[in-house]
């Protein structure tokens, strides 16, 4: 048996502003750039209270760093603007983001809940 598959694998999505860098370097791009993305597409999205949430969790101290990793990636996604479907087309443009958002938040299950306003 490979017992390769049994271990942690830390989630590898990079934008081309993130590639290379730590999960502390890519946390402090999060905190630079997401309320910005944020306040140029809330009103067209109804998950901004789940990004608002993710963020809060992201910042929390007592958080083991492989699972803000998980969080980390799915922002990245959220603010990077290369997307599986470009954020431009009107409608469907963000149900990519809103897919990485959702199974984050699957991820997370209960242990996001005090994380919202």
């Amino acid at each position: 048996m490979n017992e390769d598959n049994y271990q942690w694998r830390e989630v590898q999505y990079d934008s081309p502003e993130t590639e290379g860098l730590s999960v502390e370097e890519k946390q402090t791009y999060v905190n630079a750039n997401l309320f910005g993305t944020l306040e140029k597409v809330g009103k067209k999205i109804s998950f901004a209270k789940d990004i608002k949430a993710l963020w809060r969790y992201m910042n929390d101290g007592s958080i083991s760093w492989y699972r803000k990793t998980v969080v980390v990636a799915a922002l990245i996604y959220f603010i990077s603007p290369i997307d599986a479907v470009p954020d431009l087309i009107p409608v469907i443009g963000y149900l990519d983001d809103l897919g990485v958002i959702v199974a984050t938040m699957k991820f997370l299950g209960s242990e996001i809940t005090p994380y919202y306003d």
